[in-house]
């Protein structure tokens, strides 16, 4: 982990939508208990069960965000992106993190001071839907991996997986290549051994071509009726 040198990058938030009608006192609020950051490939943002400090901002890069449930076991839950937040309940009074998160690319990271935030939204009623908006995203996809636990068997866990790692919010990112089986095995919730089964059954059924860790969804459509028989 370092620190990116001031004439590398813009500030925080001038790269993010939910920022640009702040005011310029709201920015130098924000401004002055960030702290820009970049992570490796593989290097860990935030561990599960440490004091929640900050409220990070994704500005480049992909995060695995994943709940660790045994030595052995991880639930993988989201895939973060640049312009979405992490570690946002500490706005609201959350001290230790309940997830973990680690960087599958070289990630930048701003981190917040979560005091700041808090005022800034306490504030802004406007900046606050925009910031609410955003994390309803979030929500909604914990509540999918909920639904896939509870109700579907392994082919729809695996398709839903899928569908989400493909959808339109990761649009012009290359997502599969920086995941390993078992990351994506830990997205659908079933063993890596199924998820390789699956896979080259999708394959061979047209829905998907695999090249490498790469893989290219053919008939979406296909995907989207395994998600809702699974």
């Amino acid at each position: 982990m370092n620190p990116f040198p001031e004439s590398d990058t813009d500030n925080c938030e001038k790269m993010v939508a939910c920022f640009r009608d702040l005011k310029p006192e709201e920015l130098t609020l924000i401004s002055s208990g960030k702290t820009e950051l970049t992570y490796l490939a593989g290097e860990t943002l935030f561990k599960q069960g440490a004091f929640s400090t900050h409220v990070l901002l994704v500005m480049d890069g992909l995060v695995k965000v994943y709940l660790q449930a045994g030595r052995d076991k991880q639930l993988n839950l989201q895939l973060a992106k640049p312009g979405d937040f992490l570690a946002f309940a500490s706005v609201f009074g959350e001290t230790v993190h309940t997830t973990s998160a680690i960087a599958l690319t070289d990630t930048q990271v701003c981190m917040i001071d979560k005091e700041n935030m808090r005022q800034l939204l306490m504030n802004n009623a406007e900046f606050a839907m925009r910031i609410t908006s955003r994390n309803f995203r979030d929500e909604r996809q914990l509540l999918t991996v909920i639904g896939n636990i509870t109700y579907k068997q392994m082919r729809g866990k695996l398709a839903s997986a899928l569908l989400y790692l493909s959808g339109y919010e990761f649009s012009g990112q290359e997502v599969f290549p920086h995941l390993s089986r078992q990351d994506i095995a830990n997205f659908a919730s079933i063993a890596t051994e199924s998820t390789i089964k699956f896979l080259k059954e999708f394959e061979r059924d047209g829905i998907i071509v695999l090249e490498g860790k790469d893989i290219t969804i053919l008939d979406r459509s296909e995907l989207e009726k395994t998600e809702r028989l699974g």
